[in-house]
């Protein structure tokens, strides 16, 4: 990890942004290219500012393994479904933020040369140290683990100060689902230990625990209003700070 310059929420030199499919369908199957097109712009506001930026996005507007596995199909191919979805929502993006003129570039961990480059983390450093924004696609190109374990991991090995998970319909870690329990609190900070003892399942446990081992900070935080990527990253308390203590 990049040793940091700030305090966390004090302002970030390289960051690692994770996306759910869900937002780049909108709610809906398939990619919403206006949707899509304003992530882009929030990521491009961001990158303008000199802060390194890598992303991380889920295919679930596409593809779920695990649903697909309850359908009765086998749960490694159902995930290089997954995995392949994930692909084409970094291929919308890229192109979205190019016409923003922000060069990008994308790194899958499954090979498609005509589309991407491959996941080379050394490579991945040298372009976000040049201004570029990298996407990484096809999850961790190994079936059973979650885009959440991605983002952690890819995090951790292209040396980021952070992990922001920007989600859709929810605005931090809350002590239970707010959409089913009226009586939910939202926590602005909370350990990974009592993520995990408690159950949070804002994001996947294995991530939590990848973090927490390696001192990585997290913040959990809504996508609405446009412009809160680029305020969580210039330091306001927005969201939830999870972090090892």
């Amino acid at each position: 990890m990049v040793e940091a310059t700030t305090q966390p929420g004090a302002g970030y030199r390289r960051v690692l942004l994770k996306l759910s499919g869900e937002v780049f369908g909108g709610g809906r199957v398939g990619v919403d290219p206006d949707v899509v097109q304003a992530v882009a712009r929030e990521i491009a506001a961001v990158q303008r500012t000199g802060v390194q930026v890598a992303v991380v996005t889920g295919g679930g507007n596409f593809f779920r393994g695990a649903e697909l596995q309850q359908r009765g199909m086998d749960r490694a191919r159902a995930d290089y479904m997954g995995m392949l979805g994930i692909v084409m929502n970094c291929l919308a993006l890229q192109d979205f933020l190019e016409k923003e003129g922000v060069e990008t570039r994308v790194q899958t961990a499954i090979t498609m040369g005509q589309v991407a480059e491959p996941y080379i983390p050394r490579r991945a450093i040298r372009h976000l140290e040049k201004g570029r924004v990298v996407i990484f696609g096809a999850g961790m190109g190994l079936p059973y683990f979650s885009t959440d374990t991605v983002a952690a991991q890819r995090a951790l090995e292209s040396r980021c100060e952070v992990v922001l998970v920007a989600k859709n319909g929810v605005d931090g870690v809350y002590t239970a689902d707010p959409r089913q329990d009226p009586d939910a609190v939202k926590l602005d900070h909370v350990t990974y230990d009592e993520a995990i003892a408690k159950g949070l399942r804002i994001m996947d446990q294995t991530a939590f625990a990848l973090c927490g081992e390696n001192n990585l900070p997290m913040i959990v935080f809504g996508m609405e209003p446009e412009g809160t990527i680029l305020k969580v990253v210039q330091g306001e308390k927005i969201g939830t700070l999870v972090s090892a203590s």
